[in-house]
């Protein structure tokens, strides 16, 4: 799904960068709600976990294989501002460092795999968690839903996009039928990928998962035959809130750099969907080169190392690596603003201010 530079011309592509920008400015405050102590170590590592993961290519249908998008993931699990900040930060690694997805389509992308999923993903989720019972079961189910539905919603968002901008005459109706049918397919790996992991997470500590709060269900009391809620007794402790996540992290790195590192090596090599139904359809015809060609990480390799799979497992771990750095800045630096923002000295001199007024 990453779009390179060339099928999409200038001026649809400088206005989904501004899309793509005001989008991550309301993500940057929307998380500022999102982020505290224990979650926004999580953010940086949710980030790094959608980059390996989307070296895992799976095979999908014949010569074509398909990888997670991760907005319905990072939505889930840490909320849909700091998701679509998570999915925006790993676009724009893959796409500097490793020559996946043009420099000048990053709008293009940054709208379609990090807004498009975030946003259908997590208004599909919760609307599913309203009606289903107030389970951890509910929430994966939910998650899964929301994954599969996802992926071809960002299909056809390309395919509007190619319909207003794109640079080759092909019937859109052609590459409709094409992209949505074959991102279906992907959709479900998709749904899988991200209802386990959602599933994990809310087995080990179900407080670090965005999506899961408030699952408590109130206690029922039968009155004269009807069942009634009983009254609150207060606020209950939360041993496990007090937990450091500090084991999740660990975990969640680890398996980030196994993933990126070693298992990536064993992915499909066949085209993505969009890859694919590019080629079959000619909507690559005017693809550029990369800005970044020459990176010293570009394809997903280390420059002048032979061995493909210690060239693979390297750029992997050093991607794992980049990303959880600058994600977890990124999120670390929104969260002292959330801290400044409530600071004591803050709220004394709104109070002074309201006081003199």
């Amino acid at each position: 799904m990453h779009v390179p530079d060339g099928f999409i011309n200038a001026p649809t592509s400088a206005v989904t960068g501004v899309v793509a920008a005001g989008a991550i400015a309301v993500g940057l405050r929307g998380a500022r709600r999102e982020l505290d102590e224990r979650t926004a170590p999580l953010a940086g590592l949710v980030a790094a976990f959608i980059f390996a993961v989307q070296m895992l290519n799976f095979p999908v249908a014949a010569g074509t294989s398909g990888h997670l998008l991760g907005g319905a993931l990072a939505a889930i699990l840490v909320g849909p501002y700091t998701g679509i900040l998570c999915v925006s930060v790993v676009l724009l690694m893959q796409g500097i460092l490793f020559a996946d997805g043009g420099l000048t389509a990053l709008g293009v992308n940054i709208t379609d795999m990090a807004i498009v999923t975030t946003v259908v993903a997590y208004a599909l989720f919760r609307g599913l968690v309203k009606v289903l019972p107030r389970t951890r079961r509910s929430v994966t189910v939910a998650s899964f839903v929301a994954a599969l539905v996802s992926v071809p919603a960002a299909a056809l968002a390309f395919t509007l996009l190619y319909w207003i901008g794109g640079t080759t005459d092909v019937s859109i109706g052609k590459v409709a039928t094409a992209m949505i049918g074959v991102h279906v397919l992907i959709g479900i790996g998709e749904a899988a990928i991200t209802a386990l992991t959602v599933g994990a997470v809310i087995a080990v500590r179900p407080d670090l998962v965005h999506g899961a709060r408030g699952l408590r269900q109130r206690l029922k009391l039968r009155v004269n035959g009807e069942l009634v809620d009983a009254p609150d007794a207060g606020p209950a402790p939360a041993p496990v809130a007090a937990r450091s996540p500090r084991k999740v992290w660990i975990t969640g790195l680890v398996a980030s750099l196994v993933l990126a590192g070693f298992v990536s090596f064993y992915a499909s090599a066949s085209p993505d969907g969009l890859e694919k139904v590019a080629a079959d359809k000619g909507i690559d015809e005017k693809t550029e080169e990369h800005a970044s060609a020459d990176s010293p990480l570009a394809d997903y390799g280390v420059k002048d190392i032979a061995n493909a799979r210690v060239s693979g497992g390297l750029a992997g771990v050093i991607g794992v690596g980049v990303t959880v750095v600058a994600g977890s800045a990124v999120f670390w630096a929104v969260r002292r603003r959330r801290d400044d923002d409530t600071s004591p000295s803050s709220t004394t001199a709104g109070t002074a201010g309201d006081a003199s007024v």
